[in-house]
């Protein structure tokens, strides 16, 4: 009979209470998490947090008080933990998990390892630290209402970057700077405007008018001729923002008519920007002046952050907060720099004021504070009970990697609403490794288009290697047959390089680089291949087997069952039943927008090539309106669309729109009933 020790059997209570284990992160889902380990009985923890606490921090991670502000994360939540649980052995690290400190030998020495972090390179390194000590590791993550828990062990399972993830949206400089069309790109120029004036001056943060834009096809002698015949304050002959404000004392009402009027008429003078997008209308301070509202009084009779003012009440508010940053900048000294944090008012008040002037120049709907604190902020409002809801599955997961279980564990998908069968957790099996990870394959490897001529090493160690291969301490060495050292994580070895171009050292099309990074115990080979076609402001692509184009292996020949939830890389039979009901469940994850945007065809597109089924099985099924509505029956985001019949036109404009003209061909039938 097996003996218990509450709801644990006895060898699992023991392993609970003598096993070592390493939260990183104690944030919201942290501090959640804390609090479940050491309830479960949990003894032996170490949590490493980089972070301090903030006020805003307050309303969801309990673990913190008022009086805890500014003081580090991991030791807060420590002392706080240890108050109801005084017989816990924890250790607080107020450090960064990817400081070269905490080695493979330092993740070595737990059992598991739990991610409660909220940003992409830090899971990267954890991720790889785990695979090089061979420790198991629970990942985990929440978005609003939306959850997710996995398990990660080393040749058994995916790694946290086996699948593609999506890259944060970017603008381009010209549109930032001369032709915006969503408020996101007013809120983006604010906050470079906030850093040009007052902050770190970025070079590829410049706010005004863009002279290069390709598409204003004008005389640039002519026009500049126009734009500097005026004599007013704020002239944009001058190069440097910040030079020319602290000449004027950063005086509000000059920075007003430089922005809002001079650099506006500016660019009215590029008519060919203007020709198939509505003008802008240039803002003068005295007009404003007219209008004046109280930044204290808004729009409506909702809360204070969630109004929205006139254009003069902005025009106050930027007054106002220049005034306030003014002092600010002049108390800290000579040379001194603010840095923009959404959670500083005068800083929040500054970008809301300039994003809404120019929304409204730009003649878009003007936003709240709340609205442009969130976007400026890229946040994701947090649910305290969400936080909870996964940290209590990262504990249930762990139990069964401690049960020498691994097999039952599952990928946990938190929804928003319940799926068909009424449930907000949807669990399904963990996927087996991509064979061309570019992190856990046996020997990883990636092919990079660049321009040799164009690339320097230093933007090979930066952008490639760092930021998009997440390497921390790259060294590279080109496989040349002679071992030249391109780059070498000690200090002054290399740095006399970093200015060079890559073509300067012998790289050319079909070079290869070994980049090795010891800390986190990683090798990754590198092709060049060579390219002068590269797209405007692209410095260089991945291509051939990155995660994202990776074949998986095949699919089984007999119906296996279903998996139920969000997981790309399921493996569904070939049967005409089988692909109806991994349809089903893969269309409940494909949201509204994706069909907005043109995305949606991709899903048949995985199917096809991904699954590496033939057209012939696809295409092989008859593709009537009672099996097309079929598909769609049971998922609940397309029922928010539209209706059944509706859904069923989606998806054969969708087949319509993937088929090749070798397969109109070659399924002439198919293709008839889809016309």
């Amino acid at each position: 009979m097996v003996q218990l020790v509450g709801p644990l059997s006895k060898e699992l209570a023991d392993s609970v209470s003598s096993c070592k284990i390493l939260v990183v992160g104690a944030g919201g889902i942290g501090c959640e998490l804390l609090k479940n380990l050491v309830l479960t009985g949990f003894k032996n923890i170490e949590v490493i947090d980089l972070d301090t606490i903030d006020v805003s921090n307050l309303n969801r991670q309990f673990l913190f008080q008022k009086k805890h502000v500014g003081k580090s994360k991991a030791q807060v939540a420590k002392e706080s933990v240890l108050r109801f649980c005084p017989s816990a052995n924890i250790t607080a690290y107020h450090d960064s998990i990817m400081n070269p400190d905490y080695n493979v030998e330092f993740f070595r020495s737990f059992q598991l390892v739990m991610n409660a972090l909220d940003n992409r390179a830090a899971r990267n390194h954890v991720n790889r630290m785990c695979l090089a000590a061979d420790i198991p590791l629970i990942e985990s993550g929440t978005a609003g209402y939306l959850g997710q828990v996995t398990v990660i062990k080393k040749g058994v399972t995916e790694c946290y970057e086996c699948q593609p993830k999506p890259t944060q949206k970017t603008f381009p400089g010209c549109t930032i700077r001369n032709t915006p069309s969503e408020p996101i790109h007013c809120i983006v120029w604010a906050k470079y405007l906030f850093n040009q004036l007052f902050g770190e001056e970025d070079a590829d943060q410049e706010v005004s008018p863009d002279t290069a834009d390709p598409e204003a096809a004008w005389n640039p002698e002519d026009t500049a001729a126009r734009a500097t015949a005026s004599d007013q304050d704020g002239d944009i002959k001058r190069v440097s923002t910040k030079d020319w404000a602290r000449s004027t004392g950063y005086d509000p009402v000059k920075l007003f008519n430089k922005l809002f009027k001079d650099d506006i008429m500016y660019l009215l003078t590029m008519d060919k920007l203007w020709k198939k997008r509505k003008a802008p209308v240039p803002l003068d301070w005295a007009e404003m002046l007219q209008l004046g509202e109280d930044p204290d009084e808004g729009c409506g009779t909702g809360l204070k952050d969630q109004q929205v003012l006139n254009v003069g009440g902005y025009s106050r508010l930027f007054q106002h907060s220049v005034e306030t940053l003014r002092s600010q900048l002049a108390d800290k000294g000579d040379g001194a720099e603010l840095v923009w944090d959404k959670d500083d008012p005068p800083a929040m008040d500054f970008v809301t004021a300039a994003a809404n002037l120019r929304m409204h120049i730009f003649s878009m709907n003007m936003k709240s504070r709340f609205d442009v604190k969130s976007m400026a902020g890229n946040i994701i409002p947090a649910i305290a009970t969400t936080n909870a809801v996964i940290a209590g599955l990262i504990v249930l997961e762990a139990l069964k990697v401690l049960n020498s279980d691994i097999q039952q564990c599952r990928t946990i998908f938190l929804n928003k609403q319940p799926n068909p069968r009424k449930k907000l957790l949807v669990p399904c099996a963990l996927d087996r490794p991509n064979p061309n990870c570019y992190v856990c394959a046996s020997k990883p490897e990636v092919t990079v288009k660049l321009n040799v001529h164009k690339t320097i090493v230093q933007a090979l160690q930066d952008k490639i290697l760092k930021e998009k291969f997440g390497m921390v301490a790259p060294d590279v060495q080109i496989e040349d047959g002679k071992g030249t050292i391109l780059i070498s994580s000690e200090e002054g070895e290399t740095e006399a390089n970093n200015g060079k171009m890559l073509s300067d050292f012998g790289i050319r099309n079909g070079s290869r680089l070994q980049a090795d990074d010891f800390l986190q115990d990683y090798t990754l080979l590198v092709n060049v291949l060579h390219s002068e076609e590269l797209p405007k402001d692209v410095e260089f692509e991945v291509v051939g087997d990155a995660p994202d184009k990776a074949p998986p292996s095949k699919a089984p020949e007999e119906e296996k069952s279903i998996t139920n939830g969000n997981k790309d890389s399921a493996q569904p039979s070939t049967s005409s039943k089988g692909i109806v009901s991994y349809f089903s469940y893969k269309l409940t994850y494909t949201t509204k927008n994706q069909i907005r945007n043109a995305a949606f065809p991709r899903v048949l597109q995985f199917v096809a090539v991904n699954l590496t089924w033939s057209w012939k099985t696809l295409c092989g099924i008859q593709l009537t309106t009672v099996v097309l509505t079929k598909l769609f029956r049971d998922t609940h985001y397309f029922t928010n669309v539209c209706n059944a019949d509706c859904m069923a036109r989606c998806l054969k404009e969708d087949l319509k729109f993937i088929l090749s003209k070798k397969d109109k061909e070659e399924f002439p039938n198919t293709y008839a009933l889809l016309v």
